[in-house]
């Protein structure tokens, strides 16, 4: 990411980074909105380069290297065992980057965002994308699964034949 791309959002004190479309793989533009965490930790990295807002030791990498995610993988993964003297579960040790999308689109549906914004939020442009990207949670299917037992879910039979007769 590179600072040029950052726009001020003056009016809700905070800033959104416009990623060109030359680079963003549906080749639109592509908006990203930082949640106050994310915010937190570009807000952390102001001042270090110049133009880039991540770096590594410096130097103003242009891509995430897969060797370079494994091996920050493999030390947290380390690290936390160590720290929390227990194994990681399989999923944590073999974490990809798109997992992060992943979870991200999961938590917003979750907590009921609305799929015109899930879509917007992970850069689709098809919603069939954004479903996919937002499965819903074993619970959520349950509960949906169990409405059909509730009393104010069931039709009149009177309502059902007289539904058969017009069709």
């Amino acid at each position: 990411m590179r600072w040029d791309w950052e726009v001020e959002v003056s009016e809700l004190d905070t800033s959104v980074f416009l990623i060109p479309s030359d680079i963003v793989k549906n080749k639109e533009d592509r908006l990203l909105v930082l949640n106050d965490v994310a915010k937190s930790m570009i807000d952390a990295q102001r001042g270090k380069h110049k133009t880039r807002v991540f770096t590594y030791r410096g130097w103003p990498g242009s891509r995430i290297y897969n060797s370079g995610w494994k091996s920050a993988r493999v030390r947290a993964a380390e690290r936390y065992a160590r720290d929390h003297e227990e194994e990681v579960s399989w999923g944590f040790a073999n974490l990809r980057v798109h997992d992060l999308k992943h979870t991200f689109g999961r938590r917003l549906r979750a907590v009921g965002v609305p799929l015109e914004t899930r879509k917007v939020l992970l850069g689709h442009r098809n919603g069939d994308i954004t479903s996919h990207y937002s499965a819903p949670e074993i619970e959520e299917l349950l509960v949906a699964a169990n409405r059909v037992c509730a009393v104010q879910s069931r039709k009149s039979h009177e309502l059902t034949l007289l539904k058969r007769k017009t069709a």
